[in-house]
């Protein structure tokens, strides 16, 4: 699913909406919630999972194609852990 059919379906369910205004809802939620993650701050919305972001410290690594050792530097990742509800859902319709 892509960032256009996001707004194509809030265009579609929530009446009374422009495309334009709809595209401002789904831009608006994503930089928020891309300011939070930034932050550090985690994101969890209820029925659907938590994005969490961890920290990764610096550690040793290996290049396949030569061998040599490399120091893989720190970073951070962001993981997302799905609710029971949603775990439920996805699994309910691939019994189907």
């Amino acid at each position: 699913m892509t960032k256009a059919e996001l707004v194509e379906i809030v265009y579609e369910k929530v009446g009374g909406l422009s495309k334009k205004e709809s595209q401002d809802i789904v831009e608006a939620i994503f930089d928020t919630m891309k300011a939070n993650l930034k932050n550090g701050e985690k994101i969890k919305i209820s029925g659907f999972g938590n994005f969490i972001l961890r920290d990764k410290r610096p550690r040793k690594g290996r290049n396949p194609q030569t061998g040599d050792d490399i120091q893989i530097t720190a970073r951070r990742v962001l993981t997302f852990r799905p609710s029971q509800i949603l775990k439920a859902y996805i699994n309910d319709k691939k019994a189907e």
